[in-house]
């Protein structure tokens, strides 16, 4: 492809109509997604007779420093509105987008146009998004320096561009800015820690645009590792039973912090949207206190009579729903529910299936009481090097487990 010609240096260049003469300076250029998201619709031309819209067709000829065209100013149809233009400076520049490939916001500076004769004319295509320093110079030595001097110093900077492809359009707010972002199948199939990142990278608005386009499975995920208080901001953006569809969709204890943090009014709207099943589980976390054992485990587990065998086992997990994390190991309970051992999962794969399970448990198996402080069930997982820690009531009953991923999120919100 050709070297493209930056927005930056057509914006305020000189257009001469088909007699030579000056017609005016170009204020803008326009693109109108509706019909081509992909080519430049119109030019919008500051001229004596005030603003004027120089269609892409009757463009002749384009260089970095002016335009030419066919036809008068006076030809040219007047701007009446922008309603449905997507302006490239107003809406685009310094507007933030989400690099996929980077995973991390970006700040869009300058944008490359490739000219490509049609029938005499010249279209005008959008090619790639500058978010590096060579537009940021464009633009920052504008008017300052000749724009020879100013092309031959942004050549030299490194190259940072995003294909215009990859940049889909949300819809515009009230006050007519346009916020972007790459298609959201490529972002959802980030890591979760990843998107959570970018969320909190983004400005409120673009930020509750992205979250609300998640399907309720990724948005639950990227939910869970987002900073509590954007957590609140981000839930209370949705409507109840949206939130409650997320809510659903996260480890039961996550969900059930998350309920915690919310005001009352807000936490009961959105157990009253919830399934009977999963609001009663959540609902049944939020009365522990935080900082113990119980207020960090997940009911999200899997558990057998110790006379299950093995087959039984597997069976089992595959009918779990749960996350990965809550299958390290499988817990065995009693008829009465009290814990009775713990078979780790690399012990399923190397038993034979009509093996029992209580013969894999090893004799002595940690837990802790559901009162036990968090520092002390950190202690717990650094000392016996820990993947899961069964939590017991104070008959010895299963109540839940408390997973790695517990412990390092209790550990960095103390950093």
């Amino acid at each position: 492809m050709p070297p493209g010609i930056a927005l930056s240096r057509i914006l305020g260049a000189p257009v001469y109509d088909d007699s030579g003469a000056m017609a005016g300076r170009v204020r803008e250029v326009a693109v109108t997604p509706a019909e081509d998201p992909n080519r430049v619709a119109d030019l919008l031309v500051k001229t004596a007779e005030g603003d004027r819209l120089l269609p892409a067709r009757l463009v002749r000829g384009l260089d970095r420093f002016s335009v030419r065209a066919s036809g008068k100013p006076a030809e040219w149809p007047p701007l009446v509105s922008s309603e449905g233009m997507l302006l490239l400076e107003r809406d685009l520049l310094d507007q933030q987008i989400i690099d996929v490939s980077g995973r991390k916001v970006v700040r869009v500076n300058d944008v490359d146009l490739y000219p490509e004769p049609f029938n005499g004319s010249l279209k005008l295509k959008i090619g790639m998004v500058d978010i590096g320093l060579r537009g940021a110079v464009r633009r920052l030595l504008k008017g300052l320096a000749p724009g020879v001097a100013i092309e031959a110093l942004a050549g030299r900077m490194p190259e940072r561009v995003i294909p215009w492809e990859a940049v889909n359009l949300i819809e515009t707010d009230p006050a007519r800015r346009v916020h972007l972002k790459l298609e959201y199948a490529k972002l959802s199939r980030l890591h979760p820690a990843d998107i959570a990142d970018i969320l909190e990278d983004l400005a409120p608005a673009e930020r509750e645009a992205i979250f609300q386009s998640l399907d309720d499975e990724v948005a639950a995920e990227a939910l869970e590792e987002i900073d509590p208080r954007m957590q609140v901001e981000l839930m209370r953006s949705i409507e109840s039973d949206k939130a409650a569809d997320i809510v659903e969709e996260m480890d039961p204890d996550a969900a059930a912090d998350l309920l915690g943090d919310l005001p009352e009014e807000t936490s009961e709207e959105i157990l009253e949207e919830m399934e009977p099943e999963e609001r009663q589980e959540v609902a049944e976390l939020l009365a522990y206190e935080e900082h113990t054992a119980a207020g960090r485990m997940t009911t999200d587990y899997v558990d057998l009579p110790p006379e299950a065998t093995v087959g039984d086992a597997i069976e089992k997990l595959r009918q779990f729903e749960g996350e990965a994390e809550s299958i390290a190991t499988i817990f065995l309970a009693d008829s009465e529910g009290k814990l009775a051992g713990a078979v780790p999962l690399v012990s399923l794969v190397l038993a034979p299936a009509t093996t029992l399970l209580s013969t894999l448990s090893p004799e002595h198996v940690i837990s802790c009481t559901e009162d036990t402080h968090d520092e002390e069930v950190a202690e717990m997982f650094d000392k016996y090097n820990l993947s899961m820690l069964p939590v017991v009531d104070e008959n010895g009953k299963l109540s839940g487990v408390i997973t790695a991923d517990d412990v390092i999120s209790v550990l960095r919100s103390r950093l």
